[in-house]
């Protein structure tokens, strides 16, 4: 007769299998619907959007909404009406620099050795002079930053976007940015050493902290953006589109898909 390992392995194999069932199922359910060959002006539109999935990323999107009004719109209002600007300022920097190892490797891995110097020069002037990152002395002494994750490296390697992901919590993505941000997290080098650690309560929470800190600081923006939008989501897809071109152009956008981009949002909105 099996133990009671064995028949715990089995359920929990059953009950995998039973969800990749449902996952594969509600994804089935969820596609947007390819317009036919006929209508060849609705087919470019949809093969423009690159969102099978829209359907059910409009549903993730409208979840993603209730849960920043409810909990995490005010909780960046309750931050900044509490948290004096030098403390949120100095709160930003230390998440901020410990970052750097993340934006060190994907330098390396583009094959950007300056930008790596840079990053890695940051890193050890502010977790120094900086008092673990609390204070940006590098930026002061006019070494200034910049970010760089595994789905902008995935990109420079020509990997290609895949089709638009909404995620829960965590807002817009894609497929290749998606695999990123997983790479991101495990291999983060300061993630690696709160795993050895066992805090994995402090891997999440700097997570957390993050997204606080980004709400916090587009309080304005975001409001702006939900006031000026006659749809919010495909806003927020162009947008996203749009900021990620930058990122993997580390800021040389190109002006003509920069206007596509625009197009898009125009045409989706309108």
């Amino acid at each position: 007769m099996p133990d009671c390992t064995t028949n715990k392995k089995l359920i929990i194999f059953s009950y995998m299998k039973l969800a990749l069932i449902g996952l594969s199922l509600l994804l089935l359910s969820s596609c947007a619907k390819r317009p036919p060959a006929s209508n060849p002006e609705a087919l470019l539109a949809y093969e423009k959007a690159n969102d099978p999935l829209e359907p059910m990323n409009r549903q993730i999107f409208a979840f993603n909404i209730l849960f920043d009004e409810t909990i995490l719109e005010p909780t960046a209002r309750l931050y900044r009406l509490w948290g004096p600007p030098d403390i949120r300022n100095g709160i930003a920097n230390f998440v901020v620099n410990w970052r750097e190892p993340v934006t060190f490797v994907n330098d390396v891995l583009q094959a950007e050795p300056k930008r790596a110097g840079t990053s890695m020069s940051r890193f050890l002037i502010n977790s120094t002079f900086g008092l673990l990152g609390v204070f940006d002395t590098a930026s002061r002494w006019g070494i200034k930053g910049h970010d760089e994750d595994f789905g902008e490296t995935f990109a420079v390697w020509g990997i290609p976007d895949g089709p638009f992901l909404m995620l829960p919590f965590l807002g817009p993505s894609n497929v290749r940015d998606f695999t990123g941000f997983v790479v991101d997290f495990f291999y983060d080098p300061v993630s690696f050493w709160l795993a050895h650690k066992h805090w994995t309560y402090v891997r999440y929470g700097r997570l957390a902290l993050r997204g606080l800190i980004y709400r916090e600081e587009n309080l304005e923006t975001l409001d702006d953006l939900s006031k000026s939008s006659t749809d919010l989501y495909a806003t927020y897809r162009s947008s996203y589109r749009q900021l990620r071109l930058y990122d993997i152009n580390n800021g040389d956008l190109d002006t003509r898909e920069e206007d596509d981009l625009f197009d898009e949002e125009f045409d989706e909105d309108f």
